[in-house]
């Protein structure tokens, strides 16, 4: 179940956030202006801009499936120093691919891990409530948010382009 919360929903959460980052390279082109209007964009002053948003969604993808699985020093270490979209995709990629070398085996003991961060100040999660109360909800906000920014600015984006494709049966 974890192996499907996590790195299948955040693979596909990913990809529908990369296409969102296509969706705003045509816009702005179409527009004439530089899609670095777009990336810095935000909705409040107070608020990170996509740039930002893209990076969070991102490490919460890699961290979370990481610390769920016990395997944080393997994740992959990412400066937060991208500035233009192919620097973004190409950091989307690379959590999909570390995202790609997880199974379900990994997730064995990931119900009742002890799950910890720094600034949480010695407290802990199990890996039931880790995943459940802050890993999904976290990258969540964070992919909705960019939709909004995009939205927002008038980038053509809707539900099916957050859903993405979904395994209908007939």
């Amino acid at each position: 179940m974890f192996y499907d919360l996590t790195v299948v929903q955040f693979s596909k959460i990913l990809n529908n956030l990369n296409n969102f980052l296509d969706k705003a390279a045509a816009h702005a082109e179409a527009k004439k202006y530089d899609v670095s209007v777009l990336l810095n964009s935000r909705l409040a002053p107070d608020q990170f801009n996509l740039i930002r948003q893209v990076q969070i969604a991102c490490d919460t993808a890699k961290l979370g499936v990481a610390r769920l699985t016990g395997k944080v020093e393997l994740a992959p270490v990412h400066a937060d120093t991208e500035t233009t979209l192919p620097e973004l995709k190409a950091r989307i990629q690379a959590v999909l691919d570390y995202l790609a070398t997880f199974t379900p085996a990994d997730f064995a003991e990931t119900a009742e891990r002890h799950i910890s961060q720094p600034r949480w100040e010695g407290k802990y999660l199990t890996g039931y409530e880790f995943a459940i109360q802050h890993a999904i909800p976290n990258i969540y906000f964070h992919v909705t948010t960019a939709y909004a920014i995009l939205r927002h600015n008038g980038v053509d984006l809707g539900k099916k382009d957050y859903l993405g494709s979904l395994p209908y049966k007939s």
